[in-house]
């Protein structure tokens, strides 16, 4: 495989159609999809990934496609996205993670995440990376902690206004000369 860039354990590369049916099946999961308002169905999934292929075409990144590099198997997304929904630190880039279940408790987010921030601060010169979560969802949070991002401060999310389990959200932020 040609990856973009690597990890210890990950390779980070953009989307292809053989990708579909493993990443329907992750958006699918009740489990996985917790912090989020719904699953996701196989045409919504479809659509999800052509947009982070969009993304990538555009920016010269993405929410990447992650395999593992023993296997090839791909686990999920780990990567960068230019956000503009209404928020005090909006637009911005921030940086964001969905494993399948089976990759839990692992480190590979953590581990993809510090990763993917050297890649934005050392081959895109971003200055700044947010990140962004329900202030219910703590293993997200704890990975933002982990990486080295601060929080910055709390807001209703414009999307989720809706929701209210998942409308409370924390942001954090990491600047380059903090990595």
């Amino acid at each position: 495989m040609n990856y973009l860039f690597t990890s210890e354990r990950l390779g980070f590369r953009n989307w292809q159609d053989s990708d579909l049916d493993a990443f329907a099946a992750m958006n699918a999961d009740a489990d996985v999809m917790d912090f989020f308002p719904n699953t996701l169905t196989h045409e919504s999934s479809q659509k999800l990934m052509q947009r982070l292929s969009q993304h990538f075409e555009e920016k010269a990144y993405t929410y990447f496609a992650v395999d593992t590099l023993d296997v090839g198997e791909c686990i999920g997304f780990i990567g960068l996205a230019y956000q503009t929904y209404e928020a005090a630190f909006t637009p911005c880039t921030d940086i964001g993670w969905r494993l399948a279940k089976s990759f839990w408790g692992k480190g590979y987010a953590t581990e993809g995440a510090k990763r993917c921030l050297k890649y934005a601060f050392e081959m895109l010169n971003l200055e700044e990376i947010y990140a962004v979560a329900s202030v219910i969802n703590l293993p997200s949070i704890r990975v933002m902690e982990k990486i080295g991002m601060e929080q910055a401060g709390t807001f209703i999310h414009t999307k989720l206004t809706d929701n209210k389990r998942l409308r409370d959200c924390v942001y954090y932020v990491i600047n380059n000369e903090d990595s």
